[in-house]
């Protein structure tokens, strides 16, 4: 996996993303209830503060919750809630060196369809079906990652030329038009939300 992506807005923060299959995953988990943008920076900050150039699953998987956590709330935060994605990032980690021996790219490596590799990704801990079909889109549209059926198994997230998700994001232009399609999708719930109430 070396590939270049374009979800941080940071050069330095979007190659570990690019190269790093573990980053690509803790991204994928910080993404919500903070800017797209600050959740695939937080990868690259956390290894920042361990020293290291990429993220290891078994080093953060045994360490203690408390300085974990503390990694994570240091100013400026990784997240607007550190302590509880201190928590499942951990419960991550801790689930890829007990299932894949702490090689996130093994959850994907040898998946045969499309739908197997979206039941491991809602396997991970975190990661709910949308999350997971997200992140297949992602794999799929510009990780080179495509068994079988991925796009009917990523759902709306696979269609070519849509801007749904991070896994559209090429650059300012469809960062534009994902957050122009998010703001619709916000709006609209909330209309119907209001008609029903």
């Amino acid at each position: 996996m070396n590939v270049t992506l374009h979800l941080a807005q940071d050069p330095e923060a979007d190659a570990l993303l690019g190269r790093s299959p573990l980053a690509a995953l803790v991204g994928m988990l910080l993404d919500q209830q903070v800017p797209m943008e600050w959740a695939f920076k937080g990868p690259s900050t956390i290894a920042g503060r361990l020293g290291s150039d990429d993220l290891d699953a078994h080093e953060i998987a045994a360490m203690s919750p408390e300085s974990f956590a503390g990694i994570l709330s240091a100013k400026p935060a990784v997240h607007r809630y550190p302590g509880s994605m201190a928590k499942r990032i951990q419960q991550l980690c801790q689930y890829l060196v007990e299932h894949y021996d702490g090689d996130a790219s093994g959850v994907w490596k040898d998946a045969g369809t499309g739908r197997e590799l979206l039941a491991r990704l809602e396997a991970l801990p975190g990661f709910g079906r949308q999350k997971a079909q997200i992140f297949l889109a992602l794999l799929g549209k510009q990780l080179g990652v495509r068994p079988e059926g991925w796009r009917e198994a990523a759902g709306a997230y696979g269609e070519p030329d849509s801007f749904r998700s991070v896994a559209d994001i090429r650059g300012p232009e469809s960062l534009a038009k994902v957050r122009a399609h998010k703001q619709e999708m916000k709006a609209a719930a909330k209309a119907k939300k209001q008609s029903a109430g």
